[in-house]
């Protein structure tokens, strides 16, 4: 099995300066929950670099943080409209709606992204108290499908959700590859989107397990942080957590961690482009990569690569890099996917 994983960027190691950072803060003792110098100067670190006197609260899971998120701004009788592969509605065991108490409504999508004109159905009159009330949107950027909403499209839907009275949510796991790929700030991509809450990742980027939720729309939320106790994702020791983003953040590292990733998916692409008997299915727009393979090559394919079948039905593969991936990856990579169609006659 090659010790490079492509099955997915949580596979891959922590990130040399994020481990220094932990170690750094590894010194002595320190007010715990948050009240300690390292959680003070991410978060104004964090505010800094969206541009925002955003309410910051670090976590440790990414269930958690879009638990935490979508369960700050709703209540029991109201619903979150989102696509049907939503990571929020496909891949997380129904925890915000047991935690929320309210309902999920998946909605169609291409390759994971929404607009206005799949949202709207939703919005009618409805029959007062016999039906959950909207009352968020949340999308996924880049999606699930790794495809990108542009600014000018996170910023019309926005618009859009807040003409009707809604609030925005982006489920950011990999929101620094999103920017990255579109060469602007964090800034640039959030509040200035007119994105009211992010749930934004760093556990898929190198660093050792750390998220944060910028809510950036501070009306809409009152008492956040006791939000975030119930759902236990109040680390003690949060500094451990809070040092791993101010390494993150410094000198943009997490922009030339996702560059990498986003840079070998494209190299992969431009390897794939000539192999007979495989086509991508959709954009690669960041370091997420869904190839059509004969199911036999996958199946061979598998024995020497870590990777997940993501429809068995369509025989799509999914690939993902990572901040820690080599041209050498890629070429060994590829060349087993051309070698294997050729040897099984696909």
């Amino acid at each position: 099995m090659n010790e490079r994983a492509f099955a997915s960027d949580n596979a891959s190691g922590v990130h040399p300066r994020v481990l220094a950072a932990i170690a750094a803060a590894n010194q002595g003792h320190t007010p715990a929950y948050g009240d300690d110098p390292w959680t003070a100067r991410a978060s104004a670190a964090l505010c800094e670099a969206f541009n925002s006197d955003a309410e910051v609260l670090f976590c440790f899971g990414g269930t958690g943080a879009n638990v935490i998120s979508l369960a700050a701004v709703t209540r029991p009788h109201e619903a979150v409209l989102c696509a049907d592969s939503a990571h929020v509605w496909s891949s997380e065991c129904a925890a915000p709606e047991r935690f929320l108490g309210g309902k999920l409504i998946p909605i169609a999508h291409q390759f994971g992204k929404i607009s206005s004109a799949e949202i709207t159905p939703y919005l009618g009159p409805g029959r007062g108290v016999h039906h959950t009330r909207p009352r968020v949107v949340t999308v996924t950027q880049p999606t699930e499908y790794g495809v990108l909403y542009s600014r000018e499209e996170l910023r019309e839907l926005a618009d859009f959700v807040h003409q009707h009275g809604l609030l925005l949510h982006v489920d950011g796991a990999r929101f620094a590859n999103a920017a990255a790929a579109l060469g602007c700030t964090l800034a640039e991509l959030g509040p200035e989107c007119g994105v009211d809450i992010l749930s934004f990742g760093g556990t898929k980027n190198g660093l050792l397990g750390g998220e944060a939720v910028l809510i950036f729309n501070r009306a809409a939320t009152l008492h956040a942080d006791y939000t975030r106790k119930q759902a236990m994702q109040l680390a003690s020791k949060m500094r451990f957590i809070s040092a791993q983003f101010l390494a993150y953040l410094e000198d943009e590292l997490w922009r030339t961690l996702a560059s990498q990733a986003n840079q070998m998916a494209s190299l992969l692409v431009t390897h794939c482009t000539d192999i007979d008997g495989l086509d991508f299915i959709c954009p690669v727009d960041c370091n997420m990569l869904f190839p059509r393979l004969p199911q036999p090559v996958i199946t061979e394919l598998q024995k020497s690569f870590y990777f997940y079948t993501w429809d068995e039905q369509e025989s799509i593969a999914r690939w993902i890099t990572s901040f820690d991936t080599t041209e050498t990856d890629v070429l060994e990579l590829s060349s087993a996917v051309a070698r294997i169609i050729s040897a099984l006659g696909h």
